[in-house]
């Protein structure tokens, strides 16, 4: 992948993550958009969880929308090395109907892609932040890491919401999370309600900044652990 990589348009429609940013990094200046890239594993393994998923996420866009509005762009991999990256949207009705679009294909992970994708993008128009969704890594660590360490370097965080939170896994996206001074949840089918409640502070937080973060973390205990991860 180069640094000028192009916007794949998916023929079966969209799929992602969301994506905002760590305390490390300046919180969103009021006036402006935050950006958000959505990136997210749309592998035949996360097929059993994608209708709750769904759901989750679509609150995540409604709470986004509601604290003044994101600019975020969808992305996903799966089966034979595809990768879809959309058009940069404010619209969070268009972001769910692309996401439940979206077939799974049997296919290995493509993280190093993601991580390399937000680097291009943020040079292009600086990011707020990427939030990712996966369960599974069948990459190099060290390609990982040293991808996670430019993004870090570009003042990007990633969040990483790791579905089943089982290791080898766990232990490469928590570096990825700490290298970007992001940070790292585990979630799973019984879970729901913390995921539901970790993405809506991620898009507080994207949407408003530390303060509109700081009101989400007074409802959630898990929004606060979250928040205690941030790099300072």
């Amino acid at each position: 992948m180069t640094g000028n990589t192009p916007i794949v348009r998916p023929t079966s429609n969209a799929v992602a993550a969301f994506l905002k940013q760590a305390s490390s990094v300046p919180a969103t200046v009021a006036g402006n958009r935050g950006r958000l890239l959505f990136a997210m594993d749309a592998t035949a393994s996360r097929g059993p969880t994608w209708t709750q998923a769904i759901a989750m996420q679509s609150d995540m866009f409604r709470e986004a929308a509601a604290l003044g509005g994101l600019e975020v762009q969808l992305a996903y991999y799966r089966g034979l090395m595809e990768f879809a990256a959309l058009p940069w949207t404010i619209d969070a009705g268009a972001m769910v109907n692309a996401m439940r679009g979206v077939g799974f294909l049997s296919g290995e992970t493509q993280i190093e892609r993601v991580l390399k994708h937000a680097a291009a993008e943020t040079r292009r128009h600086k990011l707020n932040a990427v939030v990712f969704i996966g369960d599974a890594v069948e990459e190099s660590a060290d390609l990982l890491t040293a991808a996670a360490g430019s993004l870090g370097l570009l003042g990007i965080p990633v969040f990483v919401f790791h579905e089943g939170g089982e290791e080898p896994a766990a232990t490469v996206f928590k570096s990825i999370a700490r290298l970007t001074r992001g940070a790292y949840a585990s979630f799973d089918a019984n879970s729901s309600h913390k995921l539901r409640d970790l993405l809506r502070g991620v898009a507080a937080y994207a949407a408003g900044g530390r303060k509109a973060l700081a009101e989400v973390a007074t409802k959630s205990v898990d929004v606060k652990a979250l928040t205690s991860q941030f790099g300072g």
